[in-house]
């Protein structure tokens, strides 16, 4: 069953499309034929924005995290044959300094519906049993609804490019994640050095996805990047 079906989402998916239909009618005048892929960014900007307060609240417990690392790795090594004590121990830490050990993913997880709904416009080939022409409309020769492996020439260059941006992007990402590990993390080892190459995933999937979902992850990547690198250096209590 598509979970988008269910008459609240859908009636949410179908306000949202309609948003983006309105915005591409706006930008005509600017964008001509690419009027629905600006939309699709201007949207996908847009609701990053009104989730800034999540993405605020998500980088102060990172640095929360990354002030008391320390403190956490003299305990762990200390009582590391004492789990039981190890524990009690780090709450009591947690307690001291005011830090709630799971600061930060209630944040992600109230943005995750938002960031669904947003995403499942661009892979919908209908919405409220109309045809979804956000995926028939254009940028450049190539076609909303197709993929780099549906596109033909020329316009698989298109995607191409944005898969290449992508991986600027990705790659920023995962040098700033290991630039950034907590304090007595081991970047070598492993199980980090795998996770390290998750930003990588967005682009493979961009790559199976029409190029309007490309379009958004492309946005989206490169803004939380940014955001990142700015909030960072906003609310964190220690030099990076």
């Amino acid at each position: 069953m598509d979970i988008f079906s269910f008459p609240p989402i859908a009636a949410a998916l179908q306000l949202v499309y309609s948003l983006v239909g309105g915005l591409a009618q706006l930008v005509t005048p600017v964008a001509g034929s690419a009027a629905a892929a600006l939309a699709i960014v201007i949207l996908t900007l847009v609701v990053r924005a009104l989730l800034m307060p999540v993405s605020i609240s998500q980088v102060k417990a990172e640095g929360h995290r990354r002030r008391i690392a320390p403190k956490l790795q003299a305990l762990q090594q200390k009582y590391k044959s004492k789990p039981q004590v190890l524990q009690e121990k780090t709450m009591a830490l947690y307690k001291a300094e005011n830090v709630s050990p799971f600061a930060g993913f209630l944040p992600t997880l109230l943005q995750a519906p938002v960031v669904s709904l947003v995403y499942a416009l661009f892979l919908h080939p209908s919405i409220g049993g109309t045809t979804n022409t956000l995926l028939t409309a254009q940028l450049g020769p190539a076609t909303l609804g197709s993929s780099a492996f549906t596109a033909g020439w020329p316009g698989v260059l298109v995607l191409v490019g944005i898969l290449a941006a992508m991986s600027v992007v990705a790659w920023f990402s995962r040098r700033t994640a290991l630039r950034l590990a907590l304090p007595g993390a081991d970047a070598s080892a492993p199980l980090a050095r795998i996770l390290s190459w998750m930003p990588f995933l967005s682009v493979v999937f961009a790559a199976f996805v029409p190029l309007a979902a490309a379009l958004y992850l492309a946005t989206t990547t490169a803004w939380t990047l940014a955001e990142r690198a700015l909030l960072r250096r906003r609310y964190w209590p220690m030099p990076q």
